[in-house]
């Protein structure tokens, strides 16, 4: 049983417990009113419970309608579920299988991928085997022809990677598959199951052949780089001579666009018109501080001077406390005093530095020309007396 159910089978029974005990109380008044016996209160009390029930009677029925239509739109609802809940499963069901059948496309595509670029790189390969195949058959006929040693191929200018770089780039995983792919080319497996002993000895024979053909183009490429590698040192050897030729021409170093960097710029003065051969350094510095620097090495200088002037100066003696100068050693001969007293005031007149105006020397010819003259005055005054 549900719980919409129960609710309705508990709300039936509250109702059929009202209807009893509205039917008590009726029969209660009922005998009151038959123990007291007057006619028109039972008349009353008949019709009332006549309405009464009629009342019952018509919210019986109304309840039971509502009842009934309450278990038909339970019934609608429970029916729709029912079919919600199929139509769900049916969506769900085709949802997985259309997921299904789309990763089962992915998987699909993907190895199809795979497939269509192994099938690329083995044509790639078979086409590069094909071509080194010729080639060496072409070294062949140029060895019997007696050509040049080497040849030097030009480079597409489409191509911006060489095959060296393009080789360097691949992972190992894509080293190792081209690997595989390439012996599975070149190595052709062996069908021995049902051979007689004739077949399986013209095998022999057929796969030493192999062997010694093999063994001789390995000979021939290894002899093949010997001389690449001499005709690349000569070629080398040849590029320096000219790079020697074209630095001299210049008038650089011979050495200097044989190395690793280019050379040296040489910068050229505007206004004095000839060439600079400072050294990028002392370049350099003539940026580093500017007029810093000049005021630091100016002050630098006036501060030695100074201090040349300052140690190279007369040093003073103590005064004398008591007849002893302090400081002096027994058995040093004493100076005199007037030299001490000289070099004294000497060095008071440095210490001090106070400006010592001097008279000028024809004020002082002046002067001497004036004593002179009182003095002959005199001499004459002298006589005449």
């Amino acid at each position: 049983m549900s719980d919409e159910e129960e609710v309705y089978s508990e709300e039936e029974e509250e109702e059929e417990e009202e209807v009893v005990e509205t039917t008590t109380t009726t029969t209660t008044t009922k005998v009151e009113a038959e123990k007291e016996g007057d006619p028109e209160f039972i008349k009353r009390q008949d019709q009332k419970r006549s309405d009464l029930d009629e009342q019952l009677r018509e919210y019986i029925t109304e309840w039971r309608k509502q009842r009934a239509k309450e278990e038909d739109d339970l019934k609608k609802l429970k029916e729709k579920q029912a079919k919600r809940k199929i139509s769900r499963a049916e969506e769900e069901r085709k949802m997985a299988e259309r997921k299904k059948q789309e990763e089962e496309r992915r998987v699909r595509e993907i190895e199809e991928k795979k497939q269509r670029d192994i099938e690329e790189k083995r044509r790639r390969l078979e086409d590069a085997e094909k071509k080194r195949q010729t080639m060496m058959q072409a070294l062949k006929d140029q060895n019997k022809n007696k050509g040049p040693n080497f040849t030097i191929t030009k480079r597409d200018a489409t191509s911006n990677l060489s095959a060296a770089q393009l080789e360097r780039n691949k992972t190992k995983e894509q080293l190792e598959e081209e690997k595989k792919i390439s012996l599975s080319i070149r190595i052709k497996p062996l069908l021995l199951d049902g051979l007689s002993v004739e077949k399986l000895r013209e095998k022999a024979t057929e796969l030493w052949d192999c062997i010694v053909k093999l063994e001789t183009e390995k000979y021939d490429l290894e002899e093949r780089q010997k001389r690449q590698d001499y005709d690349l040192k000569e070629l080398k050897e040849r590029q320096k001579q000219q790079l020697r030729h074209k630095a001299l021409k210049k008038g650089l170093d011979p050495e200097a666009l044989t190395g690793k960097y280019p050379p040296k710029i040489q910068v050229a003065s505007k206004y004095e018109r000839r060439v600079d051969t400072r050294s990028y350094d002392d370049k350099k510095k003539l940026f580093e501080g500017g007029l810093e620097d000049i005021i630091k090495e100016t002050n630098e200088k006036l501060w030695k001077d100074k201090f040349g002037e300052f140690d190279s100066r007369q040093k003073t003696r103590l005064p004398k406390w008591f007849g002893e100068r302090p400081g002096k050693k027994p058995g040093d001969p004493e100076s005199p005093e007037g030299e001490e007293e000289g070099k004294q005031a000497a060095d008071d007149d440095d210490d001090l530095k106070e400006p010592v105006i001097e008279p000028e020397p024809e004020e002082e010819e002046e002067e001497e020309e004036v004593e002179v003259d009182e003095e002959e005055e005199e001499e004459e005054e002298e006589e005449e007396e």
